[in-house]
């Protein structure tokens, strides 16, 4: 039998994504994922997702951003960029140890530079991106919040969730799974919030079997690093 194709995860906070793409390797939910999760990589000490990656005994790794920015005053641009760039490195160098065939960004808050891209590319790594808004609409942060917004005064009547490849322009890449919402005006944002993290889910899960294929079929079919970057912050 041959080898499961390996997906490493990054992730920033609660790790809800993370535990989709979990249930489906483990096929208590379908589709099915025909993949490992070789390990989990969060930005945060204190993100809840690496509880989930434990619990199903998954390998995890803590990659805290403020661990460089230690002793460095914030009014220290050069330092401070010198340090963001050997964050990326280093997160690189320790993304290439265990030679995943996929990275899966399920919430992962922090723009990834050149210095990390570029040797994830050299490697052909394909990347993919979970963006909380429809292509084309509210590019970056806060995208859930700006599209429940735009719906409140009328200038939209959906929002949704996309899966995308990842390249240079910030959440311009190509869709690999869209999910569309429907803006209500009598909802809450916290009730949209609800609905769009349940989209979520789901998209996260398809959007993985997606790039999977890709990959099995083609070799790696997604971009080349060097036009890659991700978008959340």
């Amino acid at each position: 039998m041959a080898p499961k194709l390996q997906i490493l995860v990054l992730i920033s906070g609660s790790g809800t994504n993370l535990q989709a793409l979990i249930d489906s390797v483990a096929g208590k939910s379908s589709p099915q994922i025909d993949a490992e999760i070789a390990t989990v990589i969060s930005s945060s000490p204190t993100a809840y997702g690496i509880t989930r990656a434990k619990n199903a005994d998954i390998p995890t790794i803590v990659h805290d951003l403020q661990h460089y920015y230690e002793d460095i005053p914030k009014d220290d641009k050069v330092r401070r960029r010198e340090a963001r760039k050997k964050f990326n490195v280093d997160l690189a160098e320790k993304v290439l140890n265990f030679d995943p065939d996929l990275i899966v960004c399920a919430g992962w808050m922090l723009i990834l530079s050149p210095s990390f891209l570029h040797p994830i590319s050299e490697k052909g790594i394909p990347i993919i991106n979970l963006h909380p808004a429809l292509p084309g609409q509210f590019d970056g942060i806060n995208a859930i919040e700006r599209a429940w917004q735009a719906g409140q005064r009328g200038e939209i009547t959906k929002g949704g969730v996309m899966i995308h490849r990842v390249i240079k322009e910030v959440d311009r890449g190509e869709p690999l799974v869209v999910k569309e919402l429907e803006l209500k005006k009598e909802e809450t944002i916290d009730e949209y919030e609800e609905r769009v993290h349940t989209a979520e889910h789901i998209a996260i899960v398809e959007g993985t079997i997606l790039a999977l294929n890709e990959v099995k079929e083609k070799g790696v079919a997604l971009p080349r690093v060097e036009n890659l970057q991700l978008s959340d912050q």
